[in-house]
């Protein structure tokens, strides 16, 4: 049961295989099909993230993950895993198609804003206004950097996600389909979100 919760920056290590099965959870219709979900990708999450680059609810007793928003800038990102570490969990053959397929969903950072890697919120902490509260940490942490908007992308499958972020002041952008790949993530397109910042 959800008390209450904080926004923090950062989480200490033994809390971080929390994190990474919050944020697989959010994500496994578009890539359990490929990173497995037989616990190997909680695994590979644990070991790939980073999380200065996040925000993160927790429970108020700083126990329980509830909620992280991962972001990526010119300096690094949340989920940034090398080839060598796809590898250690799946192998050289099975890294290698995967590392592949991932790639399609690499973005890259525009001179002058935080771009979203993801935002996830755990199934006890949903309506709680958990997930409005990780945005609106974004746009501070945004502002900390000196950054003038935070970009995200949202998938055509989820509309409630996107009724969020135009009610938190996100203007949709352009449209792009995932073309052969729709078979594979579950979607067949994505929208550009974009929130300017004010100062």
């Amino acid at each position: 049961m959800l008390n209450g919760f904080r926004i923090v920056e950062n989480i200490p290590d033994p809390l971080i295989p929390q994190a990474a099965s919050i944020y697989f959870e959010a994500f496994e219709a578009k890539l359990g099909g490929i990173l497995k979900r037989d616990g190997t990708a909680e695994k590979f999450f644990s070991a790939i993230i980073k999380p200065e680059f996040a925000v993160f609810a927790v429970s108020t007793d700083e126990t329980r993950v509830l909620g992280v928003a991962g972001f990526k800038t010119n300096r690094g990102a949340f989920t940034e895993g090398r080839l060598r570490d796809i590898f250690w969990h799946y192998g050289i053959f099975g890294g290698w198609w995967r590392a592949m397929i991932m790639s399609v969903l690499d973005r890259q950072v525009r001179p002058g804003e935080l771009l979203m890697d993801g935002i996830a919120v755990h199934a006890d902490a949903r309506g709680k206004g958990v997930g409005t509260a990780l945005l609106e940490a974004i746009f501070d942490r945004a502002r900390e950097l000196e950054l003038s908007s935070v970009r995200l992308d949202v998938i055509d499958a989820n509309p409630r996600a996107r009724a969020l972020y135009e009610r938190k002041g996100f203007v949709a952008g352009k449209e792009q389909s995932t073309g052969l790949f729709r078979h594979v993530f579950g979607f067949s397109k994505y929208t550009e979100m974009i929130k300017p910042l004010e100062n």
